[in-house]
């Protein structure tokens, strides 16, 4: 799985996400997501996501691509039934 890690993501580094619905917390997403730099603070970067800016926290799980987002969702959610 390509994992990436949030400590190392750049403005402009394209990612993919695990998107939990804050309205229905029962549903998830993958979706695409952008680094740009954070809007208040010239020295860090944010995630911009659903066109809203996100603080990027360590244990944030930012994947290189859908494929392996959707590998990390389907493990998650395949060992929450077992």
């Amino acid at each position: 799985m390509e994992l990436i890690d949030p400590k190392h993501v750049k403005a402009g580094d394209e990612v993919y996400v695990i998107y939990n619905n804050p309205h229905t917390p029962t549903v998830s997403n993958i979706r695409p997501a952008e680094i740009v730099p954070h809007p208040k603070d010239p020295n860090a970067v944010a995630l911009f996501l659903n066109e809203t800016f996100h603080v990027i926290e360590d244990d944030d799980a930012f994947f290189s691509s859908e494929a392996a987002a959707q590998e990390a969702f389907q493990e998650m959610y395949q060992n929450e039934e077992e």
